[in-house]
Parts: structure tokens; C-alpha cells; sequence
């Protein structure tokens, strides 16, 4: 199944499911599911840690280790919706609101400066 043929909704179902057949629900506080999602994106950093920006670029489209970051996203992915259930919020509206916020914030045209600029500015200015 791909991004476009199945609803946040079901995948939050079929985890609800998933979690209520173990038993899990007494381990799914939202402070641990939220030390999960750091634990795995840690996890995912550590994919990436010492590697340059091109590096990284390699990593990510490497067969192998594209592998095996897609399965620290999907841990990622499942504690964030798991943290979803477990606190009754809803996605969609979340993420929607925070995208508003985050076009008014930021308009369309704006470019940050790089962090190489910003080093080599910080270091002329310093």
C-alpha cells in the first residue's frame, strides 16, 4: 500500500487494534510513547551521524541502508500515531493547523540562509 491509498484513519485503527490485542495500553502513557519517538529518532540520526550533507544524500538512496532508515521512519511514524491514539488527537487537524502557522511564520519566497552561510557569516562577524 502506498501513501495515496490508505488513510491516516485506518493505519490508526489497525495500531489501536494491534496495541488493545496485547494488552499494551497500560504502557502507552503519552511520556513513554513520547520518549519512544526520541528513542527511534535517535535511532534514525544515528543513520546519518558524521556523514556530510552529500553523505547523507548517499545514505538515504543507498539500497541498503535506505532499507533500513525506511524502518526507523516507520517506528517513528507508528509511536507518533500510537501517541495520536493514546491522546485523542487528530492528525489531520494538527498537522493542517501547525501548516497554517507555519505559512504565516514563513511566506512563500523565504529562503533561509544556508548553514554554511550562516557559519562563514558567524565567523567573519565573530
Amino acid at each position: 500500500m502506498t501513501d495515496n491509498e490508505i488513510p491516516i484513519g485506518v493505519i490508526r485503527q489497525r495500531l489501536q487494534q494491534f496495541v488493545a490485542s496485547r494488552q499494551w495500553e497500560q504502557y502507552h502513557s503519552p511520556k513513554n510513547l513520547a520518549m519512544s519517538i526520541a528513542i527511534e529518532a535517535a535511532e534514525l540520526m544515528e543513520h546519518f551521524q558524521w556523514s556530510t550533507t552529500e553523505g547523507s544524500q548517499h545514505i538515504a538512496h543507498n539500497a541498503t541502508t535506505r532499507s533500513q532508515i525506511a524502518d526507523e521512519l516507520a517506528d517513528i511514524l507508528i509511536y507518533c500515531l500510537h501517541f495520536a491514539n493514546a491522546t485523542d488527537i487528530d492528525v489531520s487537524s494538527a498537522i493542517t493547523t501547525k501548516l497554517a502557522q507555519n505559512e504565516a511564520r514563513f511566506p512563500a519566497g523565504f529562503v533561509p540562509r544556508s548553514a554554511d552561510e550562516s557559519d562563514h557569516h558567524r565567523t567573519e562577524h565573530s
